[in-house]
């Protein structure tokens, strides 16, 4: 166990899963999904715990649904791991925005001032992730920032004064945006829409989003699913700094500490998860077991020339050895025994049962057989050009008589064994067609039934017409017509 951890493939194993697991955690809190999330976690906990115990009944209901829940939590997951996938493309070396500090100040004055007036504003700085996709409708606009500007934008009688303002690489490139509502339920109902939506932004993006409050006339920022109220101008303006600019985040020592501290934190906490669901589960699937399935046995490229006759085997039990994980892909429907009778020779032939005929999973071995053989008989046939006649069952109602039957096709060729002996050849019929449904002339469309040592030549047997003519009898008396044999009829 111990040299398994040493090894480089299980400290690669083991940091993928915790970056996996620290993205997952990240996303999940910004996007507030963790009611879901708990309820998932209590699931595995309760199969872990099952497991060890050897509880039969959990697991089996645990091993036959997995498939159908990984679904149900992609599907229901599907917007956070959107997410998750978007945040790990988009790390780079470095921030795509690069304000300075002149910037910051800029729009750390003007919603001071918009706070002071309660005039309401949202102001939307991206990082890293493109927020295009949730973001629609607006104005366009080409400007450098000034206070006059943001100012005249959130003017109550501006027409774009309710939506927000878009930043992009030092420029205001739109105005009157309007940007997704929170679902997460995180702020309380004192919040209003711009509000609402500066947490839905936060929650879906890296963007830094800055808000006034004209009820309150307070100034708010949005991050990552979070909201900070500032108190001072000065906070806004370090918020803003520390969002655009490395170089300004490096200064704050103080924050930046702290957030470093977070951050080391939740990557000690993400490797020991992953360390502990390695430890515990990859060596249960490791671990050597042994099962018995039964899987079908398949006779195949037989010559034209020769038949099966009599008794065959058509089912093996297989005892197999091998790793959890490993075994699971050896199931009764992904397996079969099969024997090529392609060289065979007339007469009983005795087939022995080993891995050659059977296709096991890589790491699976076979350990028994039982039955450890089979045996089958061969028999040379020839072609013989048979009658078909339908299987009549019941009786016409009272008042018809059949009056004709035609079968189309009447006669088949098939490929039969030389020694007819013990076959009854007459037993090439149809499927049972039922005389007291039929209340007028009929065509019915029936499958062949005959013995398994009797193939068609054209290797599948046809569907075969069968058209009855009835008629009542009181019309056939009247016309005095008497009924021929039915053989004739034929």
């Amino acid at each position: 166990m111990m040299a398994q951890i040493l090894s480089w493939r299980t400290i690669l194993d083991i940091i993928l899963i915790a970056a996996a697991l620290f993205f997952l955690y990240k996303t999940l809190i910004r996007l507030g999904t963790w009611k879901i999330v708990t309820g998932i976690l209590i699931a595995a906990a309760v199969f872990i715990i099952s497991s060890y115990m050897g509880l039969k009944g959990i697991e089996w209901i645990y091993r036959n649904a997995s498939h159908v829940a990984v679904i149900g939590i992609i599907i229901l997951f599907q917007p956070e791991l959107r997410k998750l996938f978007e945040r790990a493309a988009s790390i780079r070396g470095s921030k795509i925005v690069n304000h300075d500090n002149a910037f910051a100040r800029i729009i750390t004055e003007s919603v001071w001032k918009l706070a002071a007036k309660r005039v309401g504003a949202i102001i939307v700085i991206p990082e890293r992730e493109e927020i295009s996709q949730w973001v629609n409708g607006g104005y366009p606009l080409n400007a450098l920032p000034s206070v006059p500007l943001i100012l005249s934008i959130f003017d109550p009688n501006s027409p774009g004064h309710d939506g927000a303002l878009i930043v992009h690489k030092g420029m205001f490139t739109s105005f009157g945006v309007r940007l997704p509502v929170s679902q997460s339920g995180r702020l309380g109902e004192e919040y209003g829409t711009r509000h609402q939506s500066a947490m839905g932004l936060s929650e879906k993006s890296d963007a830094l989003i800055v808000t006034v409050s004209e009820e309150r006339g307070k100034v708010s920022v949005f991050h990552k699913g979070e909201i900070r109220v500032m108190d001072r101008e000065e906070d806004v303006f370090i918020s803003i700094c520390a969002h655009c600019s490395d170089a300004a985040a490096n200064q704050l020592d103080r924050p930046v500490r702290k957030i470093n501290k977070t951050i080391t934190l939740e990557i000690i906490g993400s490797l020991a998860i992953a360390f502990a669901f390695w430890a515990t589960i990859i060596p249960t699937q490791g671990e050597m077991l042994e099962k018995i399935i039964t899987v079908p046995v398949e006779y195949t490229a037989t010559t034209e020339d020769v038949v099966m006759i009599g008794e065959k085997a058509t089912e093996i039990s297989l005892h197999l050895a091998g790793s959890k994980s490993d075994l699971d892909a050896a199931s009764s429907s992904a397996l079969s025994v099969k024997i090529n009778l392609a060289k065979v020779a007339e007469g009983t032939q005795t087939f022995l049962i080993n891995d050659d005929n059977i296709r096991l999973p890589k790491g699976v071995r076979l350990i028994d057989v039982n039955p450890s053989n089979v045996e089958i008989t061969i028999a040379k046939r020839v072609r013989r050009e048979l009658e078909i006649n339908p299987q009549l069952v019941g009786k016409l109602p009272d008042g018809l008589k059949l009056v004709s039957m035609e079968v189309k096709p009447r006669t088949l060729q098939v490929l039969l064994p030389l020694d007819t002996s013990g076959l009854n050849l007459n037993n090439i019929t149809t499927t049972p067609v039922y005389l007291d449904s039929i209340r007028d002339d009929t065509r019915l469309f029936c499958k062949i039934i005959s013995p398994p040592s009797i193939q068609p030549v054209d290797k599948r047997w046809p569907d075969v017409e069968v058209m009855l003519t009835v008629k009542p009898l009181e019309s056939m008396i009247e016309n005095n017509t008497s009924l021929p044999p039915l053989d004739q009829q034929m």
